[in-house]
């Protein structure tokens, strides 16, 4: 797993960007497949995701996801539940030790939130919906209903597809602009004419610079370049392969 030095240095939270690395996923999904929404074997995605709690440090039962809909919905968590009663959201958070808060990523961008003093815990799934549509700010919200101090909050966000690979048309372009015009500033021409490459990285970046946090650290390792470390929907559908795989993004609050 990929770990962010901010993150690292709180001794009551445990955290990981975990990559493809130590699974028992084979051929288009080798490696470590943490998406049950993918055909893969699902024996193999369970046990995947097992590895994830154990190297988290948390029991596999607790190792909580979402039905993750492009959303800016938030989740707060006190106790598990069942695999089948898993609510739609695409964020996170909590207050309570032992249970480990995870997103599912193959391009989009996971945020992982930490107060330390306050323990509480956050995580986002922030692909380009979520993020223009506020679940970064209603993240942030959540926590700090839990007691979470925004100017205490360290953000990190994780490996997701760059500037370089991320290829958009007009019309997205387009979305974002009528938004907001300083938004023009996330995106640059491609090759291709009419079309634009967009920073999504940065502008994940710079949403969470207006909400006045401690730090935010950002890792700056492209989903869609690194075959070896990672999934990427996008890669994918330029391979012509059928199906994708998703890594895990996982924090939780240690026991003590």
């Amino acid at each position: 797993m990929i770990q962010s030095i901010p993150l690292s240095a709180m001794s009551n939270v445990s955290h990981g960007f975990f990559t493809r690395a130590d699974g028992t996923s084979t051929g288009i999904y080798a490696g470590r497949n943490c998406g049950l929404g993918s055909d893969d074997l699902r024996a193999h995605v369970v046990e995947n995701r097992g590895r994830v709690a154990d190297d988290l440090g948390v029991k596999r039962w607790n190792l909580l996801t979402v039905h993750q809909i492009h959303s800016a919905i938030v989740k707060t968590v006190k106790t598990s539940w069942e695999s089948g009663a898993v609510p739609e959201a695409d964020a996170m958070v909590t207050d309570q030790p032992g249970l480990g808060l995870a997103i599912l990523t193959a391009d989009c961008t996971p945020v992982l939130f930490a107060d330390a003093n306050a323990g509480v815990v956050g995580a986002a799934h922030a692909g380009w919906q979520g993020a223009l549509g506020g679940v970064l700010e209603a993240t942030l919200d959540a926590m700090v209903a839990l007691g979470a101090s925004r100017n205490a909050i360290t953000a990190t966000i994780g490996p997701c597809i760059s500037q370089a690979a991320y290829e958009v048309g007009p019309e997205f372009a387009e979305t974002f602009i009528t938004k907001d015009p300083a938004y023009a500033a996330y995106f640059i021409p491609s090759a291709r004419d009419g079309h634009h490459q967009f920073d999504l990285t940065t502008f994940t970046a710079d949403q969470l610079a207006t909400q006045g946090l401690a730090e935010i650290d950002t890792l700056k390792q492209c989903t869609y370049a690194d075959a070896t470390q990672f999934f990427s929907y996008r890669r994918t559908t330029h391979a012509g392969e059928p199906d994708y795989g998703r890594q895990m993004s996982a924090i939780s609050l240690r026991r003590t």
